[in-house]
């Protein structure tokens, strides 16, 4: 039952990523039959944004009364709804409104699973929980290529993974049994955290802090990576396009290498080295022009050096905070990640416009010194919570 539901579980968040590459793949074709400028993207992300943000500060509240399993199943019907929604709209303020259950289904389930991972599974489960994400996120656009080549139009694309949700939707409605079985459905009659409450937990605004620096470092690093290498470094189109989807491939790369030595090194120490290999990759980055080779190796070295860090933050904070306070902290978690997520990238986008794009690296060696100088902090405070409680 242990390993049925655990694959339920991978399944799960594969169709976590399923959706996040789709509107970047399907807006090309889009953007011109709904008849609106290509920058009416970021509208629908942003909608999507704070779906996500409202549903993972409720997650807390919803999971004690629900439970774990139903939560999900709830979210992901959500987005399965959402998107076929996207299937049948013919006009851009549909899919404007489509767009708010696509992010609170996106964000209850991320904010639901991630906790139950790290309170029932072991490290290496989190690190290829997310793996698997990056599957789903790397699967979506070839649904929509092929459905766009073959002529089938950008709404089988969005009919096609709504299709997949659906099947996965019901998969997770018949296992609600095994939830209850583990005994770790997460149900309980206690009083959930207050946002107030949980904040002023010793500790808990650094890991916010460092969470969002990293969110707003890895979705920067992949949004302007070709931009900089073929504004600021003079690279052809190609090439810096097929190195910047190696960001994405290394960071799927590395969180299945990571699930081989997360029990052995520990969460600690995994995100301490993969803040330190960010860093390196970015100072490769950052080297003048005439190493481009080296710059380009860098992308690679940040998307490896990134891997750990997510899964590493999520599952330490049962741990670091107590488990009856994880689901409330992991959901505030995912609200600062979304946020990051959701301003940074566009920040950089108007230092690029009036400044120059050329501090693409330094913009990212910010957040990631800002990373590490608040995990480490946050290891100084739980050690001596531990020691003064131990006494």
């Amino acid at each position: 039952m242990y390993s049925l539901l655990l694959a339920i579980i991978y399944i799960a968040f594969i169709s976590l990523g399923l959706p996040d590459s789709l509107l970047g793949s399907g807006w090309p074709v889009m953007y011109g039959q709904l008849g609106v400028p290509i920058s009416y993207a970021g509208i629908i992300t942003m909608i999507i944004a704070g779906g996500t943000i409202v549903s993972s500060l409720m997650s807390d509240k919803m999971t004690r009364k629900l439970g774990a399993g139903l939560v999900t199943a709830i979210s992901v019907a959500m987005t399965a709804a959402a998107l076929f929604g996207f299937s049948v709209s013919r006009s851009f303020i549909l899919l404007c409104i489509w767009a708010i259950p696509y992010g609170l289904g996106a964000g209850g389930v991320d904010a639901a699973l991630n906790n139950y991972v790290a309170l029932h599974y072991a490290s290496r489960h989190m690190s290829w929980l997310h793996c698997f994400w990056g599957v789903g996120a790397a699967i979506s656009p070839y649904i929509m290529g092929y459905c766009l080549t073959r002529g089938y139009g950008w709404s089988s694309g969005y009919r096609s993974v709504s299709i997949l949700q659906i099947v996965l939707t019901a998969i997770l409605f018949i296992s609600l049994p095994l939830w209850k079985k583990n005994g770790s459905s997460n149900k309980t009659d206690a009083v959930s955290l207050s946002l107030r409450a949980a904040v002023r937990i010793k500790g808990v605004k650094l890991v916010l802090i460092a969470f969002f620096g990293y969110c707003a470092l890895e979705s920067t690093a992949g949004l302007w990576a070709s931009s900089y290498l073929v504004e600021y470094r003079g690279i052809d189109s190609e090439t810096a396009a097929r190195f910047a989807s190696l960001f994405f491939i290394g960071i799927t790369f590395g969180r299945f290498i990571s699930g081989f030595i997360a029990e052995k090194l520990g969460d600690k120490v995994l995100i301490r080295l993969g803040t330190v290999v960010i860093i390196l990759g970015i100072l490769m980055i950052i080297i003048p022009a005439g190493f481009d080779q080296l710059a380009l190796a860098g992308l690679v070295v940040i998307g490896l050096g990134c891997a750990p860090v997510y899964p590493s933050i999520i599952h330490s904070t049962p741990a670091n905070f107590g488990e009856e306070n994880s689901q409330a902290i992991i959901g505030i978690q995912m609200a600062s990640a979304y946020t990051g997520t959701t301003f940074m990238p566009p920040l950089f986008g108007f230092i690029a416009d009036n400044i120059n794009i050329g501090l693409y690296p330094v913009y990212l060696l910010v957040f990631a010194i800002l990373m590490l100088t608040m995990t480490e902090w946050l290891n100084k405070v739980i050690a001596e919570n531990s020691a003064f409680y131990s006494k």
